[in-house]
């Protein structure tokens, strides 16, 4: 029997077992709250966690119960309030625990559960069944990531490594081959003297020399050890490199004139949700933020989501930057590249036709997935229309959305990102 002792360190009168039992239990719960929370949420709250509440009729708990049956003979008490067959009502409002119906002095009930999931538990769901597309390994990174592995069984190690099994093993095996022959013999000459005791007890001289010989056959068994150095055995556990996919994410940006500010708000929460992701899901991945309107400039993270900088449309300017930065800096022989494009489709007339071309020439055949987001609440707009020829051409790397308001980004999200099953 063996015996499992939790030392993690828990906060005050927790325990991450039950408490791991209790998210998985009511997970589906769990899950719809988040997708309603980033739904709702500013900007800079995306990451924290979250209050979920659970009805207290789903957190009940399945008895057993002997049920009646046969015939019963009860006698109940009469009273001088109701007779038999009339309905009695129920207790106006009050009682309910959720707030509903006017104050009432009778009834009874009970609130819904509450409870707090923390930052990494929020992200966690929220980011679950999620992935880059495509992701192959290209390239290994370096030699400072490793993992380790076991690698059989080697005679020298470190004592807290030592295999028992494979040591006795060993030792038994050494035994029978260094005293096989004495315990053949020592058999052989403890049967010839009890035989000669049994049969010929006044042969002394005979009965003397056979004990004699049992006698040096057991110190000769005995002088073998029980264990020795040679038997020792011990896991052997090596480290080897662990490939790791080098990735880049090019974030591109519509902040021109035609954008409102809410839907530049729904822009950069799209793109703060996908870079959460990345940065929670894969420790070695680039990203690249573009922001442009009738030029396009690379920026840093600070800049790309609060800068104000604005101007006209001329969307394929982002487009050529992406492609000149990837020839430049991201050899598509190493690098998994992939693109994530958020506008509102408005554009100026002769370059949407162009951004089509450099898509699908000069980018899509050397990217795992590029995904267009169209923020608008009217129809599609003529960049949408060229971007469905893209799609007809690259069908399983290419992918495009309409988000209509803050409430779609999630869903549109994790359809974007969702894990496909092996084919």
């Amino acid at each position: 029997m063996s015996h499992v002792i939790d030392r993690r360190l828990n906060g005050k009168n927790k325990s991450t077992v039950n408490r791991q039992r209790f998210l998985r239990r009511y997970r589906d719960h769990i899950k719809k709250a988040v997708e309603e929370a980033v739904s709702r949420r500013s900007i800079t709250d995306m990451e924290h966690g979250e209050q979920i509440s659970i009805p207290g009729r789903d957190i009940d708990e399945p008895i057993f119960h002997h049920g009646r049956g046969g015939k019963q003979t009860i006698v109940h008490p009469g009273n001088k309030e109701f007779t038999a067959g009339e309905r009695i009502p129920r207790p106006p409002g009050g009682g309910g625990g959720r707030g509903a119906g006017k104050a009432s002095n009778t009834g009874e009930g009970m609130d819904e559960f509450v409870f707090q999931i923390t930052q990494e538990e929020f992200l966690d769901f929220m980011f679950e069944d999620l992935e880059l597309p495509n992701l192959v390994k290209r390239h290994l990174t370096g030699a400072d990531t490793f993992k380790t592995v076991r690698a059989g069984i080697s005679n020298e190690g470190n004592p807290s490594r030592i295999n028992i099994v494979r040591t006795l093993r060993s030792a038994h095996a050494r035994r029978i081959a260094l005293s096989g022959s004495s315990r053949t013999k020592l058999k052989e000459a403890q049967l010839e003297l009890e035989r000669l005791k049994r049969e010929e007890p006044d042969n002394f001289g005979d009965i003397q020399a056979l004990e004699l010989e049992v006698g040096k056959l057991q110190a000769r068994i005995k002088r073998v050890p029980f264990l020795d150095t040679f038997d020792l055995k011990y896991n052997l556990l090596v480290k080897q490199p662990n490939p790791s996919s080098k990735a880049v994410m090019f974030c591109l940006m519509d902040v021109s004139g035609s954008m409102t500010q809410a839907t530049k708000d729904i822009a950069k929460r799209f793109f703060i949700l996908l870079y959460l992701f990345l940065k929670r899901n894969y420790d070695k991945i680039d990203v690249v933020f573009i922001r442009h309107h009738t030029s396009a400039k690379e920026v840093d993270e600070e800049e790309f989501f609060y800068s104000r900088e604005t101007g006209g449309t001329i969307v394929s300017s982002a487009l050529k930057l992406m492609q000149e930065i990837m020839a430049e800096r991201y050899p598509t022989n190493e690098w998994n590249i992939y693109g994530a494009q958020a506008s509102d489709g408005d554009n100026w007339n002769d370059d949407s036709p162009i951004c089509r071309d450099i898509l699908i020439k000069q980018i899509m055949p050397f990217v795992q997935y590029f995904t267009y987001v169209e923020i608008t609440p009217r129809e599609h707009q003529a960049l949408w229309f060229e971007y469905e020829q893209v799609s007809e051409a690259f069908d399983d790397t290419f992918a495009q959305q309409q988000l209509v308001s803050a409430g779609d980004i999630y869903p549109v999200f994790r359809e974007l990102f969702q894990r496909r099953l092996a084919t």
